[in-house]
C-alpha cells in the first residue's frame, strides 16, 4: 500500500511516499481503506518535534513517540474511510460499514498512522458510524477539531455558561467550538483575523472581533468562558487582554492545558450534531496523499481556515 513516511525529525520534506506493507487485523480489530485524512497542528508539531527536548511535555512527545524520530514512522491521527476486514472477534463493525475515527485514545495511547491507504484499529477505539449528510473528505475534517473543543468545552462546563469568547475561531478547534458552544445556548464571540471574519460569522457567532484591528476588549464587556483555541504559538496585544475580561466565577481554558481525551462518546456526539446540522467541518484546502510535503508546508504556515484534507483514494460505489 502507499504511504506517507517520516523518515526524522525535522520541515516537511522529511515526508517522504512509499510503498509499505498493507497491515492485517488482530481478532480484535478492524482494517479500515482510508479515503480520507487531514493535516492537523498537531501532526506538524509532531514531525518538527517542536518541543523543547528538556521541556516536560517534549521528554513526554519523546518518550511516547520516540526521541530521535517516530517509532512509527507513519503519521496521522484521524481518518475517515470503510472497513474492509475484521477480526474474528470484532462484533461493533462489519465489512463495508463507512466510519471516522480518532487514532489517540489518551495520552499514552498515539496510535497515528493515517497517512496510509490502510490501518487497522482495535474495535474499542474511538471509532464510529460516517455521519450520513457529509463526504468521507468532511467527515475526515470534524474528529481533530471536534474532539479537541468539545474536550476543551466540557472541561470548562459549557452547558452552564452564558457568554462565551473563543480566541482562534477560525482554526479547526475554533471553527468546531463556536458551532458546539451555539449548540449549548452561549453566546459567542469569535476572535480571527480580518480575512476570516464572514466565515465565522457564518458559523454562528453571534459578535466578532478583529484581532488585527484592535488590541483589547470594550471596557466593561465580560466573559464566564475563554477558550484560548491556538495555545502558545500565537499571541497578540488583544490576547493578552483576554484574561482581564474573565467574569467573576469564569473560566479561562487554553489548548496548552493538558492532554485532551477523545472519547468514543464524544466521537457519537460529533456525528449527531453533523446529521442535526449543528455542527459543519470547515475545509480550507484538499490535496491528493502525493502532495503531503505541500500540505505540512501550508499548515506550517499557521493561517489554515479550519481543516486541510488530504484524499487518499476513491469510495467504493453503492
Amino acid at each position: 500500500m502507499k504511504a506517507v513516511v517520516c523518515t526524522k525529525y525535522g520541515p516537511p520534506e522529511v515526508l517522504e511516499l512509499r510503498e509499505v506493507e498493507k497491515p492485517v487485523p488482530k481478532k480484535n480489530e478492524v482494517c479500515i481503506k482510508i479515503i480520507a485524512t487531514t493535516v492537523t497542528a498537531s501532526d506538524c508539531i509532531v514531525r518538527g518535534f517542536k518541543l523543547p527536548r528538556w521541556h516536560p511535555m517534549g521528554i513526554m512527545m519523546g518518550l511516547v513517540l520516540g526521541f530521535t524520530k517516530p517509532r512509527n514512522p507513519i503519521l496521522g491521527m484521524v481518518l475517515a474511510g470503510e472497513v474492509e476486514s475484521v477480526g474474528n472477534e470484532v462484533k461493533l463493525f462489519k465489512i463495508g460499514d463507512p466510519v471516522f475515527a480518532w487514532t489517540v485514545k489518551s495520552p499514552i495511547r498515539i496510535q497515528m498512522g493515517t497517512y496510509a491507504e490502510y490501518k487497522c484499529l482495535r474495535e474499542d477505539s474511538v471509532i464510529a458510524l460516517k455521519p450520513v449528510n457529509v463526504s468521507y473528505e468532511e467527515a475526515a475534517a470534524i474528529p481533530y477539531g471536534g474532539l479537541l473543543a468539545l474536550d476543551f468545552l466540557k472541561k470548562g462546563n459549557i452547558q452552564n455558561r452564558k457568554k462565551v469568547l473563543i480566541y482562534g475561531a477560525s482554526g479547526s478547534i475554533g471553527t468546531a467550538a463556536v458551532q458546539i458552544a451555539k449548540h449549548y445556548g452561549a453566546e459567542v464571540t469569535g476572535v480571527c483575523s480580518t480575512a476570516n471574519l464572514e466565515m465565522v460569522k457564518s458559523l454562528g457567532a453571534d459578535k466578532l472581533i478583529d484581532y488585527t484591528r484592535e488590541d483589547s476588549i470594550s471596557t466593561g464587556e465580560t466573559y464566564d468562558f475563554i477558550l484560548d483555541a491556538v495555545g502558545k504559538w500565537k499571541s497578540s496585544k488583544l490576547k493578552l487582554q483576554c484574561k482581564k475580561a474573565l467574569a467573576l466565577g469564569g473560566k479561562y481554558i487554553s489548548v496548552d492545558d493538558g492532554s485532551p481525551n477523545g472519547t468514543i462518546e464524544h466521537l457519537q456526539l460529533l456525528k449527531e450534531l453533523v446529521e442535526a446540522g449543528k455542527l459543519k467541518p470547515v475545509i480550507d484546502r484538499n490535496y491528493p496523499l502525493e502532495q503531503m510535503v505541500e500540505a505540512h508546508q501550508y499548515v506550517d504556515q499557521g493561517h489554515k481556515k479550519g481543516n486541510v484534507v488530504i484524499t487518499l483514494q476513491h469510495a467504493h460505489k453503492t
